[in-house]
């Protein structure tokens, strides 16, 4: 079996010096992150809080009407540990109409909808707010293409891109998370029951 143990204060400060050249060499000083109240999102927006400081992160929660009440919860402790910017802006108003002209539609189509929709709120907020989209999908996900294609895959830079999960995990602990989020089952929260 590989180890796949890292170095966590290394991973971090490389990840937070990451964060910090790709949007300054931009002409940027800020980030955009869609925080789902899941340690990915959790671990970049930790992250980039430390590496831009955290008033020039804006953390935008984006529930559908299916989204599960712990992942609201479980994103505002990660807004409070951190201190950084926060709107809510519900998508169940922007997915319903389209979603409602096929009945037939299954989950599948219906979560790339609503993580499409999800992409297009960060990146229109990332316009006033002067930020660049930063993702949040680790390797794990890349390499078994969980994604959607210019949904969650979709950012100007993806800070975990190179870790797997188990590394993320070790990251997230030591960046001392919320005990709710090191322990939930992976999700893109896109329908009731939805694990990765």
């Amino acid at each position: 079996m590989i180890d796949l143990s890292i170095n966590t204060k290394l991973a971090a400060n490389i990840l937070e010096k990451f964060i910090t050249s790709e949007i300054t060499r931009v002409g940027l000083k800020r980030a955009v992150i869609g925080l789902s109240g899941g340690m990915d999102s959790a671990v970049v927006c930790a992250l980039a809080a430390r590496a831009l400081g955290k008033e020039n992160v804006l953390a935008i929660r984006m529930p559908y009407s299916s989204s599960s009440p712990d992942s609201l919860e479980d994103a505002q402790k990660v807004i409070d540990a951190t201190g950084v910017e926060s709107l809510t802006i519900p998508i169940t108003d922007m997915a319903d109409p389209l979603i409602a002209q096929f009945p037939d539609m299954d989950m599948v189509r219906k979560g790339n909808i609503l993580a499409r929709l999800r992409m297009i709120v960060l990146f229109d907020q990332s316009v006033p707010f002067s930020a660049l989209v930063v993702g949040t999908s680790n390797k794990s996900e890349l390499l078994l293409g969980y994604s959607t294609i210019f949904g969650d895959s979709a950012c100007a830079i993806n800070p975990l891109g190179d870790l797997y999960k188990t590394q993320v995990r070790q990251l997230a602990a030591d960046l001392q998370l919320p005990e709710s989020i090191l322990k939930k089952p992976p999700s893109g929260d896109l329908w009731k029951g939805q694990t990765d």
